[in-house]
């Protein structure tokens, strides 16, 4: 177990450092990355350009008001990062607006890798953000087919992931760290329809701030619970398929003060860079697809899959 004093020294993943993660740059800062490879049975209509930039402040996102209870709790935590030394990675130090890229991140997802949920997943989907760049990592060096989201949902084919094959990446002799970025994720994975995923056996996804009780809130966009709510549609994952994340201790809050929605997936572990923390799991699992009723208009018009899906359920 990493001890206390090991944590204190700010870290940088060291798959974050051989993938050449420029200081100071976050993975949706940005301004260009390649277009993915594409499964050889997509259509010519899937393949587009794709050059996703983020032209908004992070601290002052279009979502930031919808849910004052849960912007009052993301704020909270940020501010607690941002007033710990050593808590966030020492080429992040601003951590408000984006899941926080964590002091310890290498050794949570060492704590991960230890626990039978991971050992006995074959198939894991994990987030795109840096905080999980070493989960990522050593998924790919443990022989698991990892999904990566494409970020924001927002590839114009309506296809969601790229697909990384540990197999298929060692015979080209591409290593986990460079494809550690989503960018590079994006050059050397495939871009993939639903129909070609396999079923998921772990779900690790990014948070800002989480509990005991299993209470999760990302940065409040509402991307992880509309992936969860595809993927559920589309028998990918079930209410029996266990979501965690990797958070630092301070991202921890006390039981009943993170509000939960009935769209809202809970946690099943809480995993930090000394232990895994097995949830109470309070709050129920959505059990259907997605809760159309809590989408918004904004997000039909920016998501190409949420659209097609829509049009899917609505027999156009």
């Amino acid at each position: 177990m990493t001890s206390k004093a090991a944590l204190d020294r700010p870290l940088q993943c060291g798959c974050c450092e051989t993938a050449g993660w420029r200081p100071g740059v976050s993975a949706l800062d940005a301004e260009r990355v390649p277009v993915p490879r594409v499964s050889e049975s997509s259509p010519e209509s899937t393949r587009p350009d794709f050059l996703p930039t983020r032209r908004d402040d992070p601290r002052q996102p279009k979502w930031k008001d919808r849910h004052a209870g849960k912007e009052a709790m993301r704020q909270q935590v940020w501010s607690l990062l941002k007033s710990t030394a050593g808590a966030v990675e020492v080429d992040q130090p601003d951590p408000e607006g984006r899941i926080p890229c964590f002091s310890g991140s290498a050794q949570a997802a060492n704590v991960l890798a230890g626990l039978q949920i991971w050992l006995s997943a074959r198939v894991v989907k994990c987030n795109p953000d840096m905080a999980q760049c070493e989960v990522r990592c050593r998924a790919l060096r443990d022989n698991k087919l990892l999904y990566m989201a494409v970020p924001r949902l927002s590839h114009p084919s309506g296809c969601c992931f790229i697909e990384l094959d540990p197999t298929e990446l060692s015979a080209k002799n591409i290593s986990p760290s460079s494809v550690a970025l989503w960018q590079d994720a994006f050059r050397h994975g495939r871009l993939v329809s639903f129909s070609e995923m396999r079923p998921i056996d772990l779900v690790v996804t990014g948070c800002v701030a989480v509990s005991r009780d299993g209470s999760r809130t990302g940065k409040g966009a509402g991307f992880a619970d509309l992936e969860l709510g595809i993927l559920r549609g589309k028998k990918l994952v079930s209410s029996s398929t266990p979501v965690v994340t990797t958070v630092h201790p301070l991202q921890i809050v006390e039981d009943g003060q993170l509000p939960m929605e009935a769209h809202d997936t809970p946690l099943d572990w809480i995993i930090t860079p000394f232990a895994g923390i097995r949830t109470t799991l309070a709050h129920p699992k959505p059990s259907g697809a997605v809760d159309w009723a809590a989408v918004r208009e904004d997000q039909l018009l920016e998501i190409p899959a949420l659209k097609h899906l829509r049009e899917e359920s609505s027999g156009l």
